[in-house]
């Protein structure tokens, strides 16, 4: 009965995305300026019109296409397995070390500190931009709180839903893959621990991460859920969490 009702959820979403790309797609080439006034007004939100590597041809254009179409589905089909909430245990995942190490998320939690989970990818423009917020958050409250980066798979791959100026990297096809994307991510200088996501997208699909998405959990619990991403990952939302709880 479960696998039905999943089934039948998903078949729901499929057709909901479908039409809503179809009538995106139409909208694009019957009325070019009024789509593209709408995109950008998207972008505010995640400040991609802010972000000087990209201007609008780089990425709107890419809206309604194919492959725009598959990444929504399958972030909406990822949705459903979301088991984290508000006030509810933290769902103890398993995650990589850069060394190999096999970790649980609660070996990260240290007593009453919070942990903040930030979830995200280098091809994911809003989750870039907004990588030096982050660390400064890092900086100011880490005798407070730990912070620990999960990079999961690509938001904008190269061989998927692609941004023109973005960085290139592929569909990450193995564990090795993932670690080497990361490795752009260390150029940042990230002031925290990063771990991946496993091949199976365990953190990234109980947390229903994909693309990019902020957490806060102590004592075993979520006490944080962010946004979903990228109109809705907003570090300074997570200031003003740790603000209240200093």
């Amino acid at each position: 009965m479960f696998s039905i009702r999943v089934l039948l959820h998903k078949l729901l979403i499929l057709l909901q995305v479908t039409l809503s790309v179809a009538v995106g797609k139409t909208m694009m080439i019957l009325f070019p300026d009024t789509t593209k006034r709408y995109i950008l007004k998207l972008g505010e939100k995640s400040r991609m019109n802010q972000n000087p590597k990209f201007s609008y041809e780089n990425w709107g254009p890419t809206f309604f296409s194919f492959q725009y179409l598959l990444f929504v589905l399958k972030v909406k089909w990822r949705r459903l397995e979301d088991k984290a909430y508000e006030g509810h245990p933290a769902p103890n995942t398993p995650v990589v070390a850069l060394n190999g190490e096999i970790r649980q998320l609660s070996s990260f939690m240290r007593d009453n500190r919070p942990l903040i989970l930030n979830f995200g990818s280098c091809t994911c423009p809003s989750f870039m931009l907004k990588f030096d917020e982050f660390n400064k958050l890092v900086k100011d409250f880490s005798s407070v709180a730990d912070f620990l980066i999960i990079y999961i798979e690509e938001a904008h791959a190269v061989d998927g839903w692609a941004f023109k100026n973005n960085v290139v990297i592929k569909n990450h096809r193995s564990l090795e893959d993932r670690k080497t994307a990361a490795q752009f991510l260390q150029q940042k200088n990230p002031l925290c621990p990063v771990v991946l996501d496993t091949m199976e997208n365990l953190s990234s699909s109980q947390y229903a991460a994909l693309p990019e998405r902020l957490y806060i959990l102590q004592a075993g619990n979520v006490i944080y859920k962010g946004g979903v991403g990228p109109w809705n990952y907003h570090p300074q939302e997570i200031r003003t969490v740790l603000e209240k709880l200093k």
